[in-house]
C-alpha cells in the first residue's frame, strides 16, 4: 500500500514539475523582451537569461527524475528522494523570500511536500 501510495506521490510531483517547467520555459520570450527593456548590465541581462532556462530544465529534469523513480522504485532510496525533493523546496523558499508569495512557489512547495511525503512512505515500507 505504502509502496503504491509513494508511487503517485512521485508521479503527481513529477506531473507538477514537468508542467512548471513547461509553463517556465515558455514565459522565457517574455522575460527576453522585459530583459531587453530594462537598463541591466549587459553581464547581468545574459545571466538572467541563462538562469531563467537552467531554473526550466532543472524542473524538467526533475520531473523525469521523479517519474522514473515511480515506475522503477529500486532505482533510489527513500534518502534520495528526500534529498532531491530539497531542490523544489528550496526553490520555493527562495521565491517566498525574494517575490513574495506567488503561484509557482506554491506548486514548487507542493510538489516538494508530495516528495517528502513519498520519501517517507517510502522509508516505512
Amino acid at each position: 500500500m505504502h509502496s503504491l501510495l509513494s508511487r503517485f506521490l512521485l508521479a503527481a510531483s513529477a506531473a507538477l514539475l514537468l508542467f512548471g517547467g513547461a509553463v517556465h520555459a515558455f514565459a522565457y520570450k517574455k522575460a527576453v523582451a522585459a530583459v531587453a527593456t530594462s537598463n541591466l548590465a549587459a553581464f547581468y541581462a545574459q545571466a538572467l537569461k541563462g538562469l531563467w532556462l537552467i531554473d526550466s530544465a532543472t524542473l524538467v529534469i526533475l520531473a523525469l527524475s521523479f517519474g522514473v523513480l515511480a515506475l522503477r522504485p529500486a532505482l533510489a532510496s527513500a534518502l534520495v528522494i528526500a534529498l532531491l525533493a530539497l531542490i523544489p523546496a528550496a526553490t520555493a523558499g527562495l521565491l517566498y523570500y525574494f517575490i513574495g508569495p506567488s503561484p509557482p512557489a506554491h506548486l514548487l512547495l507542493f510538489a516538494a511536500a508530495l516528495t517528502f511525503l513519498a520519501a517517507a512512505l517510502r522509508a516505512n515500507a
